[in-house]
């Protein structure tokens, strides 16, 4: 049964309309709470990210929960994934994540996580949406929640941070960190600091309004030429809410999510502490699918969606994952997703190895890509078009054995992804533009 409000990754949207406004915000709240009193859990902690919507939401979902005879913990500013550990290590029911990731500050939205630290299965995620169908109704005066701020949050997630470094320390390494002016601004350098590490911040005063605006995971333009004009030996982008990771190399080279799924594979390997396979998704280059075969390392594709490469972890055993985009998983450090702690194991990497990460990454040869994203206005399906649908089935007879395309609905954004990839990249960009041009004609 398709859902109503949740998407792929939480409910999203432009602040002010659909679901992202501070009513609908007081009735999630307060459903979400029904529902998890309803198994007997009374605690929740709500983090966010440094959008300056942040405030509106944060109190609309805290009055909604209290109405319910929730109690709420207020987090403050904070990375997606550290409000996965800290659910655990407080004992919390469940945590609410504030964010749009690498989305601009208009855009926010709103995830759960369960008491484990992982996402919130798609029954009880159906449950919230039956609820909130409900009259809000609050409990009697007696029964009411309270709510309570946690100041040690940043500290014992900085803390957390460290322990996944195994090694002696990063001393003797320049870094340049990027933090998109997002919830890691006052973690990620902290915690490379305290690792020893020479850390140069970049984009690390927030204002609410510019999270991920020019910088961060998504614009690596500024990262690449701090690392060089620093003569930095690494430089790292996270995006605005921190699970994204985007490296960059002593040479100034972006190393993205693939290549640092297959850095993490290979040196797991390495130590004989490999669970089974990789899994990928769809968007998944070709060149890590081929490098790792190279290495007996199974690999697998998922859906795209970090939730996806999350199940199919589970149900093969394997704990190293990851997407293109950045989100890289290693269940044997954190249940989901988390850009600094995949950052801790990259570094640690380098150390190990004595190798650089332009060395690192040279295992694996990334075969040519295009992907062309086009934005597309409300109640339209250009997919569903036969016009479209013919343009693509072109494509692939054009590609043939020599390559692929993949077109796929963004989960957080209005746009159509078109995506080729094949040896020759002169013909996979003529491909993707032919099909997105398609595409844009029935977009609009």
């Amino acid at each position: 049964m398709s859902k109503k409000y949740f998407g792929t990754d939480g409910i999203r949207g432009l602040v002010g309309q659909g679901a992202i406004t501070p009513e609908f915000a007081l009735k999630l709240g307060w459903a979400a709470g029904k529902v998890f009193a309803s198994n007997g859990n009374r605690k929740v902690l709500i983090g966010k990210d440094t959008r300056i919507s942040g405030y509106m939401l944060e109190t609309a979902l805290e009055s909604g929960l209290i109405a319910a005879g929730v109690d709420v913990g207020l987090l403050g500013p904070m990375p997606t994934p550290a409000i996965s550990y800290l659910t655990q290590t407080f004992r919390a029911d469940a945590g609410i994540v504030i964010s749009a990731s690498h989305n601009p500050y208009y855009d926010n939205g709103i995830k759960f996580f369960s008491a484990e630290g992982t996402k919130l299965p798609d029954d009880v995620e159906h449950e919230i949406e039956r609820m909130i169908e409900q009259e809000l109704t609050c409990v009697e005066s007696e029964k009411l929640g309270k709510a309570f701020r946690i100041n040690d949050a940043a500290g014992r997630y900085i803390e957390f941070c460290k322990s996944r470094f195994a090694l002696e320390s990063l001393k003797g390494m320049k870094i340049v960190v990027d933090t998109a002016n997002g919830a890691t601004y006052h973690i990620a350098p902290n915690v490379f600091r305290e690792l020893g590490a020479d850390v140069i911040s970049i984009f690390a005063e927030p204002n609410g309004l510019n999270i991920n605006d020019h910088c961060g995971a998504t614009h690596t333009d500024a990262l690449r030429q701090a690392v060089l004009q620093h003569n930095a030996d690494v430089g790292i982008a996270l995006d605005g809410d921190g699970d994204r990771l985007i490296m960059v190399d002593e040479k100034g080279m972006e190393v993205d999510g693939d290549e640092l799924v297959f850095i993490l594979a290979r040196q797991a390997l390495k130590k004989g502490e490999l669970k089974g396979g990789v899994v990928g998704t769809l968007m998944s280059n070709l060149g890590l699918e081929v490098a790792l075969k190279n290495l007996s390392i199974p690999f697998k594709r998922a859906n795209v969606g970090d939730r996806y490469v999350m199940q199919l972890l589970k149900e093969n055993g394997w704990t190293i994952g990851g997407e293109s985009s950045g989100h890289v998983i290693n269940l044997d450090h954190i249940p989901t997703g988390d850009g600094t702690i995949s950052a801790v194991q990259i570094l640690a990497a380098i150390v190990d190895t004595g190798m650089t990460l332009s060395e690192l990454k040279s295992g694996m040869e990334k075969y040519p890509q295009k992907l062309i994203n086009v934005r597309t206005a409300p109640n339209k399906y250009p997919l569903e078009v036969d016009e479209v649908k013919l343009a693509i089935q072109a494509a692939e007879v054009e590609l043939g054995d020599e390559g692929r395309i993949l077109i796929r609905k963004s989960g957080t954004e209005p746009l159509i992804r078109v995506m080729t990839e094949g040896k020759d990249g002169k013909l996979i960009k003529r491909v993707a533009q032919k099909v997105a041009d398609k595409v844009a004609e029935h977009a609009e």
